[in-house]
């Protein structure tokens, strides 16, 4: 009679917990304050914008409705005249290129320091270098202006001088009318001194965040220094450097009393950067709010909205510029 082998049978599953008597959580009330608050928060901050876009734009709207000339394209400003004209070509274009001069010389000079700081200093030269760039971010803008006005107009007359020499080919550069520096272009280099500090800061922040397992894989197949910083370093931290830039130009399009105090205002439009002359939003606000009738601070108000839009603009391009690249973000870095 043959043998039969009992099967052995699997052990019955363990009986899922029941849900029943699982303690309550003690910190879902904290949760819910927490969630409510920042809820709360993200409302607030979006009904202040609303507020202010609606102030602006109705009493801009007062002031256009009775402006005689193209509020776009008039190179004038007098609301005070009978009958009113006044325009922003002049203080778009003065914005608009003061800034893109320091962005051009603020955020390779940034990025170079940052990498010095945190890839290449010495630990006991890059905390003492670190800690001025972020005081000089401290320095209030009026000093900037001071010494902007005594040092920097003075001695950018011979910087003037040389590049209408070997650059004025360029037009741009080609110094057509006699006189002190208080130009767009000295504008625009002591705005780059001005956000140096914040692009630098933000992006040294950026790059030290970078794994270090990237980095010594890089190193582990043979990279040199330079080709970490190429491939590891700058992919990981191109979202942060956008971010600072960001940053440096939403400073740098409503500085005011730097730009102000170093800029001889014309509204007159010139490619020729190094001529005296040209005009910002800020500055001009500056100028004439103090000596402005009811007509004229809306006036004034109207300009501040093209520049608050602009703003907006400017910071809703930079994030569908990240938003777009993937790569960008660092989450596959």
């Amino acid at each position: 009679m043959a043998s039969t082998t009992p099967i052995d049978t699997p052990p019955a599953p363990p009986a899922p917990p029941d849900r029943k008597a699982r303690p309550q959580s003690t910190g879902r009330a904290g949760d819910k304050v927490f969630v409510g608050l920042s809820r709360g928060s993200g409302i607030l901050l979006l009904v202040l914008m609303a507020s202010i876009a609606a102030f602006l734009s109705y009493r801009a709207a007062i002031a256009i409705s009775k402006d005689e000339g193209n509020f776009l394209t008039t190179f004038d400003w007098n609301p005070a005249g009978d009958p009113p004209v006044f325009g922003i070509a002049v203080l778009l274009f003065g914005t608009v290129v003061s800034s893109i001069i320091a962005m051009v010389i603020a955020v390779p000079i940034a990025v170079g320091i940052a990498l010095f700081i945190s890839h290449y200093a010495p630990r006991k030269l890059a905390a003492p270098i670190a800690y001025v760039v972020d005081l000089l971010a401290a320095v209030p803008s009026i000093v900037y202006g001071i010494w902007g006005a005594l040092v920097l107009v003075p001695y950018l007359e011979g910087l003037n001088l040389w590049l209408d020499q070997f650059f004025g080919w360029t037009y741009i550069f080609e110094k057509t009318e006699v006189g002190v520096a208080r130009s767009l272009f000295t504008v625009g280099v002591l705005l780059a001194i001005m956000i140096l500090p914040i692009v630098t800061s933000v992006s040294r922040e950026v790059f030290l965040q970078v794994p270090k397992m990237n980095e010594e894989a890089a190193l582990a197949l043979g990279a040199t220094r330079w080709e970490v910083i190429r491939l590891s370093v700058l992919p990981f931290g191109r979202s942060g450097i956008i971010s600072a830039s960001m940053l440096g130009l939403g400073r740098a399009l409503g500085e005011t009393m730097a730009v102000a105090t170093v800029l001889s205002p014309s509204f007159i439009i010139s490619l020729h950067v190094l001529n005296p002359g040209g005009g910002t939003f800020a500055q001009n606000i500056a100028a004439k709010f103090g000596e402005a009738d009811e007509f004229g601070r809306d006036a004034l108000i109207a300009s501040g909205l093209v520049l608050f839009v602009l703003t907006l603009l400017v910071n809703g391009a930079a994030r569908l510029i990240i938003a777009r690249r993937k790569e960008y973000s660092g989450a596959n870095a």
